[in-house]
């Protein structure tokens, strides 16, 4: 769902807020869409209430990244009134379309062609522990 439709509290709003910056401070060339998603019949039935869903835009191909756009959905669970972050499933996409999937759920690895370099797989991998961790603490 997109990120900015679940902001409810202060505490949610100042989460999505620390991920922005987060991305912003490893990748300071790109651009955060709080709303990636379009409201329509065919995407509606495709939304997870229990998501945070941004989308991550580069003024053109991210050497690091190998992607111009990269859809990442932050999956949560509702713990009492707070939100807690369960994994982190994200795609890259270029010209062509699709080309990596990554997920903190299984392996922290990477899947598709072309990947990120190395060095892009690391620093995507850091953001992604400090977005959970963003996430984990009170």
């Amino acid at each position: 769902m997109n990120a900015s439709e679940q902001v409810h509290n202060f505490a949610t709003a100042s989460k999505i807020g620390a991920v922005v910056n987060l991305f912003k401070r490893k990748f300071p060339a790109a651009t955060v869409d709080l709303k990636p998603w379009v409201h329509s019949p065919e995407v509606a039935n495709f939304l997870d209430p229990y998501s945070l869903d941004l989308g991550l835009h580069f003024p053109g191909i991210s050497r690091l990244l190998q992607a111009r756009s990269i859809l990442f959905q932050i999956r949560l669970h509702a713990e009492d009134s707070s939100l807690r972050a369960v994994g982190i499933e994200a795609l890259g996409y270029n010209y062509r379309g699709k080309c990596w999937h990554f997920s903190t759920i299984d392996r922290w690895a990477f899947w598709g062609d072309p990947k990120p370099i190395p060095e892009g797989e690391q620093d995507f991998k850091e953001f992604c522990q400090q977005v959970l961790q963003t996430f984990w603490a009170d």
